[in-house]
């Protein structure tokens, strides 16, 4: 297998047209330059050693040995030997709620900031185990596909807040559907992780669990939030200026719908937990899917790479070599060499 480990060095090539450009105007300066001496016929005679041809094939070589490093920085490497690789794991969806009601602050720093923390410490201790990330309000999106890429999911984790989808509500519906789409045609353990406050829920939640047990895929639910509930502030930037008011202008409660999300665990197969100030309950359920059997998968992959920027780096030396014995004025044996003379 062929591949380059930098691949963004090729925008480096696009230097290349804007040289040619350059050569062209120096050229045609140099052109006029020399015309305004006199008669061009009378000049060339004056300068009978003189050669656009080999600038012209010096330029070439310069340009090929700029290329040939450039693909050098790119570092071309060739998969040397495919190796089985064998993991054991499951894989595990997370679906986190990203609504306005997840700023609530009931639980310190708030709902969202606090499950966020808890992704990443679950992350943390993965090993062998494929993640993916569903963030959801009024709509369902892929934060994440599945991966073990554990930096890469921290990263993504990190990003999320409660304006990257525009539309409020709460579709846990989706999100469930989204996530049994996400894991594929994978036949190993699946679980998924519901992250949400629970409230003005949307679509027909529990028909979609009974849906994903079926795939033997077994949900679980974390309530954030506390049942007497808690107003959810409103931002100007990063100050808060008071908090969200209904139309008669009281301040709006979000409070923790436990019902739903108890009523979702159990048709889920799984467990539900609520938060608290200093528990999320994503430690408590991560124990619990720990005890799911494991599957053992397996994939093949390219596991030795050896790096071809060594013979690039030869053609560049070469060419640049090369360049230096090439001068700008004719080389007189060529200009000897006439065959065709009579």
């Amino acid at each position: 297998m062929f591949k380059f480990a930098h691949t963004y060095y090729f925008y480096l090539l696009a230097l290349i047209p804007v040289f040619i450009v350059a050569l062209t105007f120096f050229l045609l300066w140099k052109k006029k330059a020399i015309a305004r001496y006199g008669d061009m016929n009378v000049i060339r005679q004056l300068m009978p050693e003189y050669s656009v041809g080999k600038i012209i094939i010096k330029f070439l070589g310069i340009m090929l040995a700029m290329v040939a490093l450039i693909f050098a920085l790119a570092d071309p490497q060739t998969g040397s030997k495919i190796e089985k690789v064998k993991r054991k794991g499951i894989d595990l969806m997370i679906c986190l709620d990203v609504s306005n009601s997840m700023m609530a602050m009931d639980i310190k720093p708030n709902r969202i900031e606090r499950a966020k923390q808890s992704i990443i410490r679950l992350i943390d201790n993965l090993e062998g185990d494929r993640i993916g990330i569903i963030v959801f309000a009024g709509k369902a999106y892929t934060q994440l596909p599945i991966t073990t890429d554990y930096a890469a999911a921290k990263m993504f984790t990190e990003m999320i807040n409660t304006n990257i989808v525009p539309t409020q509500g709460t579709a846990i519906a989706q999100a469930i559907e989204l996530a049994v789409n996400g894991f594929g045609d994978t036949k190993h353990n699946r679980a998924i992780v519901i992250i949400t406050d629970g409230e003005d829920h949307e679509g027909n939640v529990l028909e979609q669990a009974e849906l994903a047990v079926k795939k033997n895929i077994t949900i679980y639910a974390i309530g954030m939030g506390l049942p007497e509930g808690s107003p959810i502030p409103v931002y100007d930037g990063n100050v808060q200026i008071g908090y969200k008011k209904d139309r008669e202008g009281q301040t709006i409660m979000s409070k923790l719908d436990e019902t739903l999300l108890q009523q979702l665990a159990s048709v889920g197969k799984g467990m539900y937990v609520r938060a608290t100030t200093s528990e999320t309950g994503l430690s408590k359920i991560f124990e619990d899917i720990s005890k799911i059997q494991k599957s053992e998968i397996e994939e093949k992959q390219f596991s030795d790479y050896e790096d071809q920027f060594q013979y690039f780096v030869g053609i560049a030396i070469l060419l640049l070599i090369l360049d230096l014995f090439v001068f700008e004025r004719k080389t007189r044996w060529i200009k000897r060499f006439q065959p065709f003379r009579a």
